[in-house]
């Protein structure tokens, strides 16, 4: 018979109820990356970093077309979140046809529900926020005026997309591989997360060179994707166990034990 491989929770036991594990987990990190949007939007923050990265290329948005921000970083970027995806799709199909796979079934469907609902999400706020760009924006270069979050819009300013970041959540959205990895492999869940938040704020800092977003429109995009990957992961799998286990499967043997 089959040896389990102990899959272990955070190093730190967090709490013992869902409502505690949330505050811990979700509500701090979402809430500090909310106030910093508000604070940047509020405060000038955001037209302060756009006036330095816009003045630095001449005061046009010279990067907006160059090769590695424009083909590289957005185009390229999309691609290969897209490329994630579908393999994501393709892992999802063979766990539930090959039941060597079993043990990631459930693992592999959060991960993509997270990852849909993330982007989701975010195209769907994009749609009502109704947030123009800095490059069409009148200090940039642009015809129109500054409309902040919330205040009322002019019809003959025509409709806007730009907060919060959709390219930037393409790849914030994988922060949701924290949990995966918490589940399937403990120790490489650290990685997973540096893989992700460097794949999100590399993607967001080239659009803010291009001028089609400030930097509080990826730190919403960032909150929201931490939000539902964490509120996804307390519905799916309850509170952090102290232990827990998985039985071992040819799809884990070639990983080290953990």
């Amino acid at each position: 018979m089959p040896s389990p491989v102990s899959v272990r929770s955070l190093s730190a036991p967090l709490p013992g109820t869902r409502l505690d594990s949330a505050s811990l987990a979700l509500l701090i990190p979402a809430a500090a990356l909310v106030l910093a949007s508000a604070l940047l939007m509020a405060g000038g923050g955001d037209q302060w970093l756009a006036d330095q990265l816009y003045r630095l290329q001449g005061s046009q948005w010279t990067l907006r077309d160059a090769w590695w921000t424009s083909h590289l970083l957005h185009k390229g970027g999309r691609n290969l979140t897209t490329f994630a995806a579908v393999l994501l799709v393709v892992s999802l199909v063979r766990a539930y046809v090959d039941n060597r796979w079993q043990p990631l079934r459930k693992p592999l469907f959060y991960l993509l529900l997270s990852v849909a609902i993330s982007t989701g999400v975010v195209t769907l706020l994009k749609s009502w926020t109704q947030m123009d760009c800095p490059w069409d924006l009148q200090r940039y270069g642009g015809l129109r005026p500054f409309v902040g979050l919330l205040q009322p819009r002019a019809v003959m300013l025509g409709h806007a997309a730009c907060f919060p970041a959709g390219h930037a959540s393409a790849g914030y959205a994988w922060v949701a591989l924290f949990f995966f990895m918490q589940q399937v492999r403990p120790h490489w869940r650290w990685h997973a997360l540096a893989v992700a938040l460097a794949t999100g704020a590399a993607f967001g800092t080239a659009q803010q060179l291009r001028g089609a977003h400030f930097l509080s429109h990826d730190l919403t995009s960032l909150a929201i994707s931490w939000a539902v990957a964490t509120l996804l992961y307390l519905i799916f799998f309850g509170r952090l166990p102290a232990t827990a286990a998985l039985p071992r499967t040819r799809a884990f043997e070639n990983g080290e034990s953990a």
